[in-house]
């Protein structure tokens, strides 16, 4: 089971580099087009902002592969790095409504894994 674990985080740390790629105008997508504006709208940050929260997801990527690599591999701390890295990817993606509502998903799986899963059975 945690070398499927490692794989989906690993997947979803990559899936995160969109984020960054949009916010910092690096490319455009139709499915997640650049906008200063996150949850849905409410909140305009302006282009400062929407680049730090760029930032944001790509460190919300590298604690992502690396708790990906770390299950795989079986280190001692991967469970403490990837709850920490999904509550930051769930934060970020609740902030990117509802372009991001499968990683909203993906996360909660994954942390109820952490918090219910881990370690029964």
């Amino acid at each position: 089971m945690h070398i499927v674990l490692g794989i989906i985080l690993i997947l979803h740390g990559v899936i995160h580099v969109i984020g960054f790629l949009v916010y910092w105008k690096i490319t455009d997508l139709e499915e997640m087009p650049y906008q200063t504006t996150q949850l849905g709208g409410l909140i305009d940050v302006g282009d400062t902002g929407i680049r730090l929260i760029g930032i944001c997801w790509l460190l919300a990527m590298l604690a992502l592969v690396g708790a990906g690599i770390g299950t795989i591999a079986g280190q001692a701390w991967w469970p403490a790095l990837t709850l920490w890295a999904s509550v930051f990817s769930l934060l970020l993606t609740v902030l990117g409504w509802p372009d991001s509502k499968i990683g909203v998903v993906v996360n909660i799986i994954v942390i109820g894994y952490l918090l219910f899963g881990f370690g029964r059975g």
